[in-house]
């Protein structure tokens, strides 16, 4: 794997260097966001640790950025770990949240998890098309009758699992547990809020997101 380890701090970036290239992966190196948005552009990229607290551009922006182009898994490094800062990392696209100071041993563990997790999620398919609503998996583009829909990282994420799930019956843990995450700082009402958000980006194709009362949703044409 090519691993972007983006830390304004060299003695951190040095070490999970070293643990990186111990288990047989490539490590690149990024002292601020504004640079690591800048490589991401660039290069591809299997993961990213990415601090928060950083010169020029803070993580959370430069995650921000790299969402916008390229949908690669990341995993926060921080010294900040207040519940809020935690759900705003989710809320944007982040896939771990590692507060400092933390084990190298336990970074690798969370690195191994991730890739897994986004593998089993990356969309393998092509174009679907159910009416008027198109997705393009592969290119993680949503077409509403021809326009293309806004969405947010985990918009994209959440629509993409239930329509890899289609007919299936989806509860609201099940859903925490693969879209956001084993470790996901929330409750059942992420859910229903991304879900409510998803919809009204989806307009009349919202029907296909279909609501198991007591229990969760399911897509079904």
């Amino acid at each position: 794997m090519k691993i972007l380890i983006v830390d304004d701090e060299e003695m951190i970036r040095n070490v999970l260097r070293e643990y990186v290239e111990f288990e047989g992966n490539e490590a690149f190196e990024s002292e601020d966001g504004m640079q690591a948005v800048k490589l991401c552009r660039e290069n591809d990229y299997d993961l990213i640790l990415m601090d928060v607290m950083m010169p020029h551009l803070d993580g959370f922006s430069a995650v921000k950025e790299i969402k916008k182009i390229k949908d690669i898994p990341v995993i926060m490094l921080s010294a900040r770990g207040e519940e809020y800062d935690k759900l705003f990392a989710f809320e944007i696209g982040v896939d771990d949240y590692v507060t400092k100071p933390f084990s190298p041993k336990e970074v690798m563990a969370r690195i191994n998890a991730v890739t897994k997790r986004h593998a089993a999620r990356t969309p393998k398919n092509g174009v679907l098309k159910f009416e008027g609503l198109e997705i393009d998996m592969a290119g993680r583009n949503v077409y509403v009758d021809g326009v293309k829909a806004e969405l947010t990282p985990k918009e994209y994420e959440l629509l993409f699992y239930l329509v890899r799930n289609k007919g299936i019956a989806l509860t609201r843990e099940k859903l925490l547990y693969d879209v956001w995450g084993f470790d996901f700082y929330g409750d059942d009402r992420t859910v229903d809020t991304h879900i409510k958000m998803l919809r009204g980006n989806l307009k009349e194709y919202r029907k296909f997101i279909v609501t198991l009362r007591g229990l969760g949703y399911k897509f079904e044409e």
